[in-house]
């Protein structure tokens, strides 16, 4: 289980705001795990912060999916003789993708206010961009 470190104060309020905005869109949860990894954050350039959770150790013990990633040639060949083109904001599009039912836990993260998890995909799992792949691919 990951060590809780305490949080400086600026950094505190910062991390009050992103678990009530997260449990009220249902993004994360209250959680029993077992599991628990550490949650940090990371500065960004515009001085915000990015909430960061640290699971390198699920990580090291999971099954590794290699789905490729598409080639940029490819993805501007099929663009070929197209007039029109959209702008997509996939920040958040993770958070769309259901964790597989019973697996949950797995996700659990410890802050100094509580123990949580997610049931849907969150940033930082190993396996989490070879699943969205395969989701736009099959869309």
């Amino acid at each position: 289980m990951a060590v809780v470190v305490n949080l400086v104060l600026d950094r505190s309020a910062w991390m009050t705001e992103y678990i009530q905005e997260s449990l009220a869109a249902g993004i994360i949860r209250p959680s029993s795990s077992p599991a628990g990894a550490g949650f940090f954050f990371v500065g960004k350039k515009d001085r915000s912060l990015r909430p960061c959770i640290d699971y390198c150790g699920l990580n090291a013990i999971t099954f590794k999916n290699r789905y490729p990633l598409p080639l940029m040639s490819t993805a501007f060949e099929l663009l070929q003789g197209a007039t029109v083109f959209t702008k997509l904001n996939l920040r958040n599009a993770y958070h769309l993708v259901c964790i597989r039912e019973g697996y949950e836990w797995k996700t659990a993260f410890n802050t100094p206010t509580g123990h949580y998890e997610y049931p849907v995909m969150p940033f930082g799992l190993t396996n989490a961009p070879a699943v969205f792949q395969v989701l736009v691919n099959d869309w």
